[in-house]
């Protein structure tokens, strides 16, 4: 095989190498990467100086390419985990120095920032800490409960930055100071390792922490009793973070409305929590999301912009043609002006990985290597795998470089060695006229989204059928008008209010189609071989084949169109116990019905278990609630209800709320009580707890929990929200069928709970125990978990376990099977102490 015709087979194998390293559940010792990656590339070198004709030596260069790649990712992946926190410092009080790297983000719980650490002292002495961790202030206005913002920055984790202070320690919290980037800062921090939530189709926190190189969390103890949180000066070292943090206050000073401040901020410097949750709902459900975020295609179009207006300046300019081609200048130019806004706007890993794109693809051009499409193709793609091999498990590298990919395939009527990085191309492609760029686009944007629909299935469960509408519109809206007045306003301010007008006018459109019937429709993510199979066939589709060859694009969507999520069979059940911190949140399913028992905590104004776990899950699961059960009032069991109702309208609730609770007038409830008994597909339902008279004797909330047994042929499961010993024992007295396979752990794990009277009526063989990593309450407590462990019950909590499945027509599984931290566990994701988490 000769070496030009041996390239792309080579990167496809380092690509792959990358991946099968990925997979990894545990690290080797770092020695066996070193010995790979020295033979990859030593055995590559020496097949090079050999015959490259000969054949037979394509198999050993491709199995070289890869051993390299896993050598190369797993050397770096132990590297940086030897800076990882110790667990021994988790939950201790350190008198941490460091200067602030990143823009600050404050809402109403305090304050959060990231922070690059110089020195750190426990009691005293030196202690060896990451370089680098994510910092939480608390003390706004929102900061009782159990789990305040302890998902905030988790973006669908639990417990992102560290549980906030006991409610008791909040009250005396300082109002956090006004921080800024570059300042350096000595500050009193409880630390805690990266720890988020695990579960089926969720969003990996872990894993984008690591992609930051983020290795530890924290917030600062700021009550009477700690040391002052001194500011020691301004530093110089982060420039861009500080001008970013001045621009954004200017924005939000000028333009009145924070709505639509928000969103110019989020074009300038790239601050996306300045985007209110309404308007992402909004761009989600018409394909446009990636407009406002710095996203791969942002800043390919950014580039596109940059590189148009400096080759039209250029050729206006008869000696700079003569120093260098107009084509070649504004490649450089888009190249390196799309670069420094990725940087201004927070050079986020998918701008780096955008850049890195761009600029391989222009070094090949200004080299003169005419590569075919393919070739150029996967060196980009192998470049920003070698540089983060990770990405390969971020949804945004695929959308990102599939949609090159089927521009460059797809593309009959250009030269097939035109150079560009995306379907906006760099250096200077002339515009001949204004209809003809507009067809081109219109043709662009519709292979996109047919190419793009089954992987966005694969990816989010979900398409757009207004994404082709919206995007039309929107993009050359954005990239024409919006942003070049976004950042005009830089140098004349008025211009942010002008922009701010742009944006209204594109919300009033987007909101309109947004309301469409079936503008966006979830749908139950497919396996990987079906969704696949549905990539292919996109692509097919779009590609300048034949019409009898591109019948098979619609043979390959077929697995996809009629796939259907696997349901329980008649008279059995399902239970998935989701990860949600601090809370309850179950989710019971028959053959054609779905029960979900309580929505979990709350974190903040914007943010709670429903937006961030259940709804997604659901989605994923092409789920439709028949009925929703609140146990009772508590925050950490309903905290995430309106957003499961916006969601599911259907769906009955049956609570103990009391009549004036504030989710009442959102929907009216039906009360819990005992003897309430109905079937769904030859599986009983039936609440056993409170009784009618309990509701006028005063009760706390947690003595008003319902209490649901669900009971096939010969498995049941008990789910009894936050009940205490007096109520347990009363169940107990009372008589009714206790006896479960299955027991949601009274109240947490709390020592007030789980008396051994009821354990030894109720006799499980799984105690799910749904609590936040490192909790304020010491959930599960120690004596409980003796107790446990003393009747031979398996006691799984979700720190340890993540989301708990079960099938009661499969009651012997395994516990590596039930919990999903421990079946889908890479070598990235936390390694959790041992019982009690104290």
């Amino acid at each position: 095989m000769h070496l030009t015709r041996a390239i792309p087979a080579l990167l496809v194998a380092w690509v792959l190498g990358s991946y099968l390293q990925l997979q990894q559940s545990e690290l080797w010792p770092w020695q066996i990467y070193a010995a790979l990656l020295l033979l990859g590339v030593l055995g590559l070198a020496g097949l090079c100086l050999r015959a490259l004709a000969r054949r037979g030596w394509w198999v050993a260069w491709l199995l070289l390419a890869m051993v390299a790649a896993v050598g190369l990712t797993g050397l770096r992946a132990g590297v940086f985990l030897q800076a990882a926190l110790s667990p021994d410092l988790e939950g201790r009080d350190l008198l941490v120095t460091g200067v602030v790297s990143a823009l600050p983000q404050r809402n109403e719980a305090g304050l959060r920032f990231r922070m690059e650490v110089e020195t750190a002292l426990l009691a005293g002495e030196p202690a060896r800490v990451p370089p680098r961790m994510d910092v939480g202030w608390y003390g706004g206005a929102f900061s009782a409960g159990p789990a305040v913002l302890a998902l905030a920055e988790d973006r669908g984790g639990a417990g992102a930055v560290g549980a906030p202070p006991v409610a008791a320690e909040v009250s005396l919290n300082r109002v956090p100071a006004d921080v800024r980037a570059g300042e350096r800062w000595q500050m009193n921090l409880r630390f805690k390792a990266p720890h988020g939530s695990r579960n089926p189709h969720g969003f990996d926190y872990e894993l984008w922490l690591w992609e930051q190189g983020v290795q530890a969390t924290g917030y600062v103890r700021a009550s009477a009793k700690d040391p002052v949180a001194l500011r020691l000066g301004q530093t110089w070292r982060y420039p861009v973070a500080l001008a970013r943090q001045t621009v954004r206050e200017q924005i939000f000073a000028r333009v009145t409305q924070r709505q639509f401040a928000g969103l110019v901020a989020a074009l300038v410097v790239g601050d996306q929590n300045a985007i209110e949750r309404p308007d992402w709902d909004v761009f989600r459900a018409t394909g446009v999301a990636h407009l406002v975020s710095i996203s791969g295609l942002h800043i390919t179009m950014f580039a596109w912009g940059a590189a148009l207006l400096v080759g039209t300046l250029w050729r206006r300019s008869f000696r700079l043609c003569l120093a260098l081609p107009a084509p070649t200048a504004a490649l450089l130019g888009g190249l390196l002006l799309a670069s420094l806004y990725a940087v201004f706007s927070g050079w986020g890993v998918p701008a780096q990985r955008t850049c890195l794109m761009l600029a391989t693809v222009a070094v090949l051009r200004i080299s003169g290597v005419r590569w075919p499409w393919p070739q150029r193709w996967l060196l980009a793609c192998a470049v920003v795998v070698a540089s983060d091999p990770w990405a390969l498990l971020q949804a945004g590298f695929w959308l990102s470089f599939v949609a090159v990919g089927v521009l460059f395939a797809s593309d009959r009527a250009r030269d097939r060695h035109a150079d560009g990085a995306a379907h906006l191309r760099l250096g200077g492609r002339p515009l001949q006229n204004m209809l003809a760029s507009a067809g081109a686009m219109w043709r662009e944007q519709w292979v996109i989204t047919v190419a793009l629909t089954p992987l966005t299935l694969l990816l989010f469960g979900q398409i757009s059928w207004v994404g082709l509408l919206a995007n039309t519109l929107a993009i050359p809206w954005v990239t024409l008008v919006v942003t070049p007045l976004a950042f005009l306003g830089l140098l004349f301010a008025p211009l942010w209010d002008i922009c701010a007008s742009a944006l209204g006018l594109l919300l009033m459109y987007l909101h309109w189609l947004a309301d469409l019937p079936g503008a966006s429709i979830a749908f139950a993510v497919p396996p990987i071989w079906v969704g696949v199979a549905g990539v292919l066939g996109g692509l097919v589709l779009v590609m300048p084949l034949p019409w009898t060859m591109r019948q098979l694009g619609v043979l390959l969507l077929l697995p996809l169109m009629v796939w259907r999520q696997p349901l329980p069979p008649e008279g059995q059940f399902e239970l998935l116990a989701a990860d949600i911190g601090q809370g309850n949140a179950v989710l019971v399913r028959t053959a054609r019905h779905a029960l979900l028992f309580d929505t979990g905590p709350r974190y903040n104004l914007e943010s709670d278990a429903g937006n961030r776990v259940l709804v997604p899950l659901l989605q994923a699961l092409n789920t439709r609630l028949d009925t929703l059960v609140l146990s009772h009032r508590d925050t950490d069991h309903v905290g995430g209800a309106r957003s499961v109702l916006a969601m599911q309208p259907q769906a009955e609730v049956l609570s103990s709320l009391e009549v004036d609770h504030l989710l009442q007038p959102a929907r009216n409830t039906s009360r819990c009580l005992a003897g309430q008994r109905w079937v769904w597909d030859e599986v009983a339902f039936e609440v056993l707890h409170p009784l009618s008279g309990d509701y006028n004797l005063g009760l706390r909330p947690n003595a008003l929990s319902c209490v649901l047994r669900i009971a096939a042929a010969t498995q049941s499961a008990l789910l009894v929200g936050d009940i205490e010993q007096p109520q347990e024992l009363r169940l107990v007295a009372s008589g009714v069928a206790l006896a479960s396979t299955v027991l949601l752990v009274p109240h947490h794990g709390s020592k007030t709970s789980s008396s051994a009277e009821f354990l030894q009526a109720v006799a499980p063989r799984w105690a799910i125990v749904q609590s936040g990593y490192r909790n304020r309450f010491g959930h599960p407590g120690e004596a409980v978990v003796d107790r446990y462990r003393a009747y031979g019950i398996a006691l799984l909590d979700s720190p340890h376990c993540g989301a708990f499945s079960w099938r009661s027509w499969q009651a012997d599984m395994h516990q590596n099977e039930a919990c999903y931290r421990v079946r889908s566990r890479r070598y990235w994701h936390h390694e959790v102490p041992h019982l009690p988490p104290n």
